[in-house]
């Protein structure tokens, strides 16, 4: 006897092969067996015939390391599907940090995370990962170079070399010896774009010596620091000099690059063809979400957050800040919106453009910005607003499908999940907007779109015994109408929960039932 068997599903395996009709039983945390199972009897039995029965989906990049602390059963991700999701992206994150710098670092990225968890050991990947044991759903996890090189040369805008780089190459060593699966950057967040490309190929052998994973929000920062060219140009020089396996993260074209497919891939190709090791991936929204320190140079972070709160408030820098702001972040300002602010008096700003919070206030949108970010103490973020032309969403939602359509491409919601605030939707929806709507709308096939979403990033970053609907796997495992799946969630109400998918496993435990969180807290860090 199983302990549960999904009766009549169409089994979408994940391996990209068409379709077939089986049963699917589960005994602890495995799939038991896979087949016709009708002299086979379970403790309990769904129903699962007119649905698809396909692997938990895999999110690639998300920005959970903060709110899995806070509400370990994570049902927006759950209610997608999700029961894997990789945190420490974009070089961000709590991992191997001091206490000293957990507690500084900790409130540099609060836009993102949310207030630090200063009374937890995150010194050590093997103690960061501990923390993500018992949550709703599984972490996987990269060495964040922020932290990496916090700990060797401090919040400075200097070279990482000599004893300096050594440690840290030793750091990213520890990371891969206790489970990291490669190592994060984003080359537009600080500390991390203070690096030039030596420093980041001398990182990446040593990650290529554990067969890791560069996984990297290209520079569009400190252009000078790559002087064989920025952006997809540099990584994919990384991957060529390193011989490291190369991962970019939400790599689509945006409202002013629409239709642009083949150039936007030019590069990748020509280096995938080279025999640079290449994989991507992408969300499928045309509004982008961040910090609002993202478009202040490095100058002004120099020395970590206390130095950027007193210069924020240095009339002396006023002229720096604004300049930086208005070079930084041309055209997008106005129609951006505050998605959180997490000082009290600030909160009415939430949901409002920057255009309109600035007349509020009787100030210029670039004072507005940085009077919030200092009176938040950069706990603060925001998303982009959207093109006022219908047609250009569309090119661009086009364009991600086009991408996910390619063997090279898994998706990564980017999400930024809070419980306040007017969030971006799409750590609420990318995933069954994907699988639904927009699948609906151009025809890509569903074997293909689950494959991207399960095995092929199992298989990319070493994920063992998962991503596979087969016998002897784990049984993370997602049951959708393929008919009637959808995300609800948008820019107005960005929390509301998609539709059409009733049951989720994670390692054989039933986490969503008949559309709702059952609470169960199954998930555990992996490989």
């Amino acid at each position: 006897m199983a302990d549960l068997i999904l009766r009549g599903g169409a089994v979408v395996d994940g391996s990209g092969a068409p379709a077939f009709r089986a049963d699917v039983a589960i005994d602890g945390e495995r799939i038991s067996a896979v087949g016709d199972l009708s002299g086979m009897s379970a403790a309990r039995e769904v129903n699962a015939v007119g649905l698809t029965v396909a692997p938990g989906l895999i999110d690639t990049h998300a920005h959970s390391d903060g709110v899995l602390l806070r509400d370990p059963i994570h049902a927006h991700g759950l209610l997608q599907g999700v029961t894997t999701e990789f945190i420490t992206q974009d070089g961000l994150s709590y991992a191997l940090l001091s206490s000293e710098n957990l507690n500084s670092y900790g409130r540099y990225i609060a836009g993102l995370y949310g207030p630090p968890p200063t009374d937890l050991d995150m010194s050590t990947m093997h103690a960061f990962r501990s923390h993500y044991d018992g949550k709703g759903c599984n972490v996987a996890v990269q060495a964040p170079h922020g932290p990496v090189r916090l700990e060797s040369v401090g919040f400075q805008d200097v070279p990482l070399e000599g004893a300096s780089l050594a440690q840290a190459e030793r750091m990213v060593a520890e990371a891969m010896e206790q489970g990291a699966t490669g190592f994060s950057t984003g080359l537009s967040y600080y500390p991390n774009s203070y690096s030039n490309t030596d420093e980041l190929v001398a990182l990446n052998q040593v990650v290529a010596a554990y067969d890791g994973v560069y996984v990297t929000h290209i520079r569009n920062h400190n252009d000078d620091r790559a002087p064989d060219g920025s952006g997809i140009v540099e990584a994919m020089n990384i991957g060529r000099r390193s011989g490291v396996k190369v991962h970019i993260s939400h790599y689509r074209t945006h409202p002013t690059s629409a239709g642009q497919v083949d150039e936007l891939m030019a590069e990748v190709d020509q280096a995938k063809a080279d025999g640079v090791d290449v994989t991507l991936e992408c969300y499928p929204y045309s509004a982008a979400a961040t910090v609002p320190g993202y478009f202040l140079r490095g100058e002004c972070h120099v020395g970590g957050i206390d130095r950027l709160l007193e210069r924020l408030g240095d009339p002396s820098w006023r002229d720096r800040l604004v300049d930086s702001l208005e070079n930084l972040f041309p055209g997008r300002s106005d129609s951006a919106t505050w998605t959180w602010i997490g000082a009290e008096r600030l909160k009415h700003l939430e949901g409002m453009s920057f255009a309109d919070a600035a007349a509020q206030m009787g100030a210029s949108v670039s004072e507005m910005t940085l009077s919030v970010m200092r009176e938040s103490g950069l706990h603060c973020g925001f998303r982009d607003g959207l093109p006022a032309s219908a047609s250009l969403v569309r090119q661009v939602e086009a364009d991600v499908m086009a991408l996910l359509s390619r063997d090279d491409y898994m998706v990564g919601s980017d999400g930024i999940p809070f419980d306040e605030g007017v969030p971006h939707p799409r750590a609420y929806g990318t995933f069954p907007r994907i699988l639904g709507r927009l699948r609906r709308r151009t025809g890509v096939s569903l074997e293909h779109l689950v494959r991207g979403m399960t095995s092929l990033p199992a298989t990319r970053f070493g994920l063992t015994d998962r991503g596979v609907v087969a016998e002897g796997y784990f049984a993370d495992l997602v049951v959708f109408d393929d008919e009637a799946v959808t995300d609800t969630a948008d820019f107005n109400d960005p929390r509301t929960p998609p539709a059409g998918i009733p049951y989720v496993f994670v390692n054989g435990q039933l986490a969503v039932d008949r559309g709702r969180p059952t609470g169960v807290l199954a998930g555990r860090s992996i490989p």
